[in-house]
């Protein structure tokens, strides 16, 4: 199909967004279940994966969504494109076993701190693993996934990678010192491979790329600043690394729309009393510690930012963001089946407009809808309400 024309500025100014992942048709998360422990061939998988995304971008098209994705149907988690990409991490033997085990490990109850042990033998990224050579790029996974989805599509494909400050969070240093002799040396390959990656998808047609960044909100959270502080790290030290190799990885690429995604973790459960989903998080605290450093720093034309639950804070830090910038409101939460009015979406938008002009602002949900291997995940029919809410309330708040 041939895609809309879209300048960089129409991407960048865009007033409805969505994060990546929607919520996965249930017999494709029963078939990706079945294929991680040997039950389902991978091609029996993809075949079922390329079905999935013809359909969603179909939907995501009907409703009027101007900028579309896979729903990164084909990840096991949003994470991999960059830990399925690359050689070099001590990863266990059976990665896709070693997804389901990571699930089962996660704490299950409903409204509090889902922990997971970091530590143990599992993905890259998701688990704190060291290196055993230097990282290698071996297969680009945004730029597969994008030249399925372009060739599907009418509207602007987005593509999502992951930020190098959650990458270095989940690097073990200090069992790596015969691979990488400091964090800087390792800092500098993550750049590097992702630049690769990003301009393998400029020279596909690739025009708004959006680096998933959810550990920046670390710096915010007494017990993830507490985790850097045991492993030797300086907070500060880290946080200024990581604004300096974000700005690295997007620094030349001058056609395309950069967006950044930040949150307090996507993790929900399942009420057994209700069968309903409902949610978990990872980190609490809200940007005011570091919003002017971070915002002020990052060189992204896209802010994407939680602002679903009093975690996040007040809208005050958004006076940090640059002007020129897009502050994306994430207003609209991936955890709950309630589906939000457009009164309330309404007023919480002209909230945020007292801090930071309503031309600076756009409205999106908070997070990913789940994808294909989360435990719980949203209905579809309520995923695209709240979709349908999100549009309604940019046309009503923006023309």
């Amino acid at each position: 199909m041939t895609q809309s024309v879209f300048s960089k500025d129409d991407l960048c100014t865009l007033r409805v967004d969505q994060v990546g992942s929607l919520a996965g048709p249930p017999p494709l998360i029963e078939l990706v279940n079945r294929n991680g422990v040997g039950q389902v061939s991978d091609a029996v998988l993809s075949a079922a994966q390329d079905e999935a995304i013809r359909d969603v971008i179909r939907k995501q098209e009907a409703i009027g969504l101007p900028v579309v994705t896979d729903g990164e149907f084909r990840r096991r988690n949003f994470q991999e494109s960059f830990a399925s990409a690359v050689t070099g991490f001590a990863t266990p033997d059976d990665v896709k076993r070693a997804y389901i085990d990571r699930m089962a490990e996660i704490t299950t109850e409903a409204f509090q701190r889902a922990e997971q042990n970091f530590a143990a033998a599992g993905p890259a990224i998701m688990h704190r693993l060291p290196t055993r050579e230097r990282l290698r790029l071996v297969r680009n996974v945004p730029l597969e996934e994008y030249r399925f989805a372009a060739s599907l599509a009418t509207r602007p494909v987005k593509e999502t990678l992951v930020s190098p400050d959650r990458i270095s969070q989940r690097f073990a240093h200090e069992e790596s010192k015969a691979v990488y002799g400091d964090m800087d040396a390792f800092m500098a390959d993550v750049v590097a491979i992702e630049r690769e990656m990003i301009a393998q998808l400029v020279a596909a047609g690739c025009r708004y790329i959006q680096i998933d960044a959810p550990g920046y909100t670390a710096y915010g959270d007494d017990v993830s600043l507490e985790r850097m502080r045991s492993h030797g790290e300086d907070p500060d030290e880290n946080l200024e690394r990581s604004i300096r190799a974000d700005n690295a990885v997007i620094a030349g690429f001058d056609d395309v729309c950069f967006g950044i995604h930040l949150c307090r973790g996507n993790p929900r459960t399942i009420d057994p009393a209700t069968g309903k989903v409902r949610p978990q998080w990872h980190r609490v605290g809200p940007y005011d510690g570091y919003a002017e450093k971070l915002f002020a720093g990052l060189k992204h034309d896209r802010i994407l930012l939680e602002y679903d639950t009093e975690r996040a804070g007040g809208f005050e830090p958004l006076r940090f963001i640059q002007k020129g910038k897009i502050a994306v409101i994430g207003l609209v939460t991936t955890k709950s089946e309630d589906v939000e009015s457009s009164d309330a979406l309404t007023r919480r938008l002209e909230e945020a407009a007292r801090h930071l002009p309503i031309e600076q602002l756009a409205l999106s949900p908070q997070c990913g809808f789940g994808g294909v291997a989360s435990p719980a995940v949203l209905p579809e029919a309520i995923q695209w309400s709240k979709f349908e809410v999100i549009l309604k309330t940019a046309q009503r708040v923006w023309g």
